[in-house]
């Protein structure tokens, strides 16, 4: 292992192996343990007691986030000639249709989100060895297939992510940046744990929310007392 920067050895310092912050306090420390001179993304890591390889324990879904992720989000809008004015007016960077999957087939795929309609998926399904592996391709379950083509995009450039649980039982994103002050960190991670809690599966035994964590992209993670999730 390598030798610890006087940074790290500080970081660590603040963190008391072992004890679980309030979300308050783990906000403001994610924030006093990063040094890195860009603006690092905040991550939250929500270890849950599912099991996600049954179906009726799968843990997906979308929220919007009040603060938004901070993150430049880039989005193409694939539709129908009549609905790109209202898809480029709501901020899709990317806006068409044939020309694009074109361009995808080729191993173009630099984009975020790809919103499209429910009677172009039929055009799209062929593009899923490209965009499935990059997370990209459109799923009705998470708002990107959809006829109100301009909302989805608003909805997205605003904040709006979609996530789900991985094989370990794990959901982990982005839930803004280090720049953020401590409450906007605190209101997003509050938003994204509520929707956690509506989505949990009526088949899950035992603890629910068994462990969350925050931390940016490269600090350590700080474990946050679940109870504290619905403080003041």
């Amino acid at each position: 292992m390598g030798k610890l920067t006087k940074n790290q050895k500080l970081a660590l310092e603040k963190i008391e192996a072992g004890k679980a912050y309030t979300l308050k306090e783990a906000a403001k420390l994610v924030k006093e343990i990063t040094t890195t001179k860009f603006d690092a993304s905040v991550d939250i890591d929500v270890r849950l007691g599912v099991d996600p390889r049954k179906a009726n324990q799968m843990v997906r879904g979308v929220v919007s986030l009040p603060n938004g992720t901070g993150k430049e989000v880039r989005v193409l809008a694939l539709c129908t000639p009549d609905k790109e004015a209202e898809a480029k007016a709501a901020g899709a960077d990317y806006v068409g249709l044939d020309e694009y999957i074109e361009k995808i087939k080729g191993g173009w795929t630099d984009i975020d989100v790809i919103i499209t309609m429910p009677a172009i998926m039929g055009k799209i399904g062929a593009l899923g060895r490209v965009l499935g592996p990059r997370g990209l391709m459109p799923n009705p379950k998470s708002g990107t297939v959809t006829m109100d083509v301009a909302s989805a995009v608003r909805e997205v450039k605003q904040g709006k992510i979609d996530f789900k649980v991985d094989k370990y039982g794990i959901v982990h994103t982005s839930i803004g940046k280090v720049s953020f002050d401590e409450q906007k960190i605190v209101e997003n991670a509050r938003e994204f744990m509520a929707t956690i809690m509506k989505l949990k599966p009526s088949t899950a035994k035992g603890t629910y929310v068994k462990s969350i964590y925050l931390s940016t992209t490269m600090s350590k993670g700080v474990k946050v007392d679940t109870k504290s999730i619905d403080e003041n």
